[in-house]
């Protein structure tokens, strides 16, 4: 198979908090003068892997440092010849982006752009389409590989079937913390977490995925640790309307489609996410998220030609967060956050008006994936290996070596 590892990078000139409702809001943003960026460290653990044909970075920063943050991560991609790194920024992105309003004017500008988990996402499978590669790799920048043979691994049943001879299109590992280990904390949740901790159903899953055989059906995606073969890729696309998990999203979205994840119980890498600067905004995008999987799943479960999806076939996890039951959830968690928590008054404003806004938001978006995802499949075959666009790609976005002779 011919890979490409895939990284969606974040950077931003500030550690300042977002702003509550901010669209184009991360779980984490590298600030430009970090000393030592979780990227830097992500590539060393990379250079180690064994057959690695190309990597793409996806750079995602605001419009004011999109130039510091380019040259930043250049010198970091210099550093590290060996894995033939690509730079996505707003050239190569617009004009990808060109082409496929030529061949597709309706999809919309923020389908598949360098806005948005799933449009990013979605970017990152373009690019790919347009060099030609089979296989996609996702990694996050904050991960690190532990050990050569990674690409190996990934690759490892990609393409053939399962012994019921059902097709093995995408494949998910997991993800080991800083101590070793796969499960969430085993803590008793914060009196205002009690409606809101996945941990109890998460780690009943992932004890029972990591003692069945190596590759086993799933019911979550590692964002951060998975690989998509072009007969997947290529027919389903990530959704950009989605707040944040476009991964688990991503998984009902294959479902919908006649298509499922599989789990590698010997594939992970090592999270190491940084701090999170606004658990208040990233809650918000959670509620976002989560009416929105409840209105979308119940109007695609109505659409003709797509498998439905049901709860039960998601448990223990995540069916508790896609049935309406979560609205409770919600509703609880924010008022006693509202009352416990430091961010207090934006805990208060969700659970006052964040709520209904996300509902009537989610409602009006419900059907916006389905029509976009009727373009996607003539949208990757006139991509796929085009040659002048994929040119324009390299040449844009290889760094250049320094001159000697430039003056500082």
């Amino acid at each position: 198979m011919n890979p490409v590892i895939v990284i969606p990078s974040y950077w931003t000139d500030t550690d300042t908090l977002p702003s509550m409702g901010d669209v184009g809001i991360y779980d984490h943003s590298t600030p430009i003068t970090k000393p030592m960026p979780e990227l830097e460290i992500c590539l060393t653990s990379i250079e180690k892997v064994r057959g690695v044909l190309r990597t793409v970075i996806l750079l995602i920063a605001p419009h004011n440092c999109e130039r510091s943050a380019r040259a930043r991560v250049e010198s970091i991609c210099r550093a590290h010849p060996n894995l033939r790194a690509m730079i996505v920024g707003t050239p190569e992105a617009d004009a990808i982006r060109r082409c496929v309003e030529h061949i597709a004017p309706g999809l919309g500008g923020e389908s598949l752009s360098l806005r948005g988990y799933g449009a990013i996402h979605n970017m990152g499978l373009a690019v790919a389409a347009i060099l030609g590669h089979d296989a996609v790799v996702f990694l996050d920048d904050d991960e690190v590989v532990l050990d050569e043979n990674f690409l190996i691994d990934a690759l490892y049943g990609l393409g053939n079937s399962n012994r019921q001879g059902l097709p093995i299109t995408v494949k998910t590992g997991y993800y080991l913390d800083r101590e070793g280990s796969p499960f969430a904390s085993e803590e008793k949740p914060h009196w205002c977490d009690r409606y809101w901790s996945k941990r109890k159903e998460f780690n009943q899953w992932m004890h029972h995925a990591l003692s069945n055989t190596r590759i086993c059906r799933s019911n979550v995606l590692c964002g951060g640790c998975c690989v998509l073969s072009a007969e997947a890729y290529t027919k389903v696309a990530f959704d950009p309307a989605i707040t944040r998990g476009e991964d688990q999203d991503y998984l009902f979205n294959l479902r919908m489609n006649g298509m499922d994840v599989w789990f590698d119980g010997a594939w992970r890498v090592r999270h190491m996410p940084p701090k999170i600067p606004s658990h208040a905004s990233r809650f918000l995008q959670d509620v976002y998220r989560w009416y929105y999987e409840v209105a979308k799943i119940e109007r695609c479960n109505r659409a003709i030609g797509l498998r439905q999806i049901r709860p039960s076939s998601l448990m223990p996890y995540p069916a508790q967060w896609i049935d309406k039951g979560v609205y409770n959830r919600i509703a609880r968690t924010s008022l006693r956050r509202a009352i416990s928590c430091h961010e207090h008054l934006s805990y208060f404003y969700i659970w006052l008006y964040g709520r209904r806004q996300a509902r009537e938001w989610a409602m009006h978006e419900a059907n916006s994936y389905l029509s976009f995802q009727t373009y996607w499949p003539r949208v990757m075959a006139l991509l796929w290996d085009n040659k002048i666009v994929a040119n324009r790609l390299l040449n844009l976005g290889i760094p250049k070596p320094i001159d000697p002779r430039r003056k500082a």
